[in-house]
């Protein structure tokens, strides 16, 4: 069966890539089951030859219209597929697709007919913004993970910037390596409309977007570094965590020495 990673190397590495975070999503215990998604454009390892290709499904509505994403081409996790088969076997359980002249439809490429997830239109909205915007950013990412998820049940953490402050202070790296800190929507249903504008929103400001007592959001260059800036809040969270099971509350960096990181690593004020 021809695969369109077939002589392609780069793109091969790309889908390597999302492989390699499938697993340690589903290592870290933050996929159960089919939880989780991944969507990467790939639109500049697309050669001509694929253009050509007939598509292998119908013609499917995305919901809405996306103006930056015509002809653009993604990966995306299968609808209803496990993170920890998508680790073994990419093209099995995901797909790619193409965004239709209309840009507001889509159509299955390769390998499989296998349906993207149904959080896919959430995740090109996400797309469409940060092509609006010029990023270099090119995939986004959601899981769920247990100590940031548990963190979002205690309603003080939930106000503007409490949580990014509380874990940007439980060590220097958090602040370096997710800069942008973390923005924070209220409960909304899963795959709702409402949810997808509410992100999209938190983007301007944040890079990680945690949806209320559901998981994280997060986009980045590839799929690595999305997953990165979550693994660094969730390091955060961890040892807020077990300070307070140990019977302290820990003391944190203070404003001083997080302002003190700020300036000596050049980062977002």
């Amino acid at each position: 069966m021809k695969s369109i990673l077939d002589n392609r190397p780069a793109l091969g590495k790309e889908i390597n890539q999302v492989a390699e975070v499938a697993g340690y999503l589903w290592q870290k215990g933050w996929a159960e089951r089919n939880g989780g998604n991944i969507v990467v454009n790939i639109t500049d390892l697309i050669d001509d030859e694929i253009k050509q290709w007939a598509p292998i499904s119908d013609v499917v509505p995305i919901g809405t219209t996306l103006p930056y994403l015509k002809g653009c081409y993604f990966y995306c996790k299968g609808t209803n597929m496990r993170m920890r088969d998508l680790a073994r076997w990419p093209m099995e359980n995901g797909s790619v697709i193409r965004i239709q002249d209309d840009c507001a439809s889509y159509v299955i490429i390769a390998d499989a007919p296998v349906k993207p997830t149904s959080e896919l239109p959430s995740h090109l909205c996400m797309h469409n913004h940060l092509l609006n915007k010029g990023s270099s950013y090119k995939a986004s990412l959601h899981t769920h993970p247990i100590d940031l998820i548990a963190m979002t049940h205690h309603q003080p953490f939930l106000q503007k910037d409490v949580l990014t402050n509380l874990l940007w202070s439980m060590i220097p790296e958090t602040k370096a390596f997710c800069p942008r800190g973390l923005g924070i929507i209220p409960y909304a249903l899963p795959s709702s409309v409402a949810l997808a504008e509410a992100t999209i929103v938190e983007l301007e400001e944040y890079d990680v977007v945690m949806w209320e007592k559901h998981g994280v959001c997060a986009v980045g260059e590839d799929i690595m570094a999305a997953f990165d800036q979550v693994d660094v809040l969730s390091k955060s969270a961890q040892i807020y965590i077990n300070a307070r099971s140990m019977g302290f509350m820990p003391d944190g960096m203070s404003q001083e020495q997080m302002k003190e990181m700020t300036v000596a690593f050049n980062l977002p004020k």
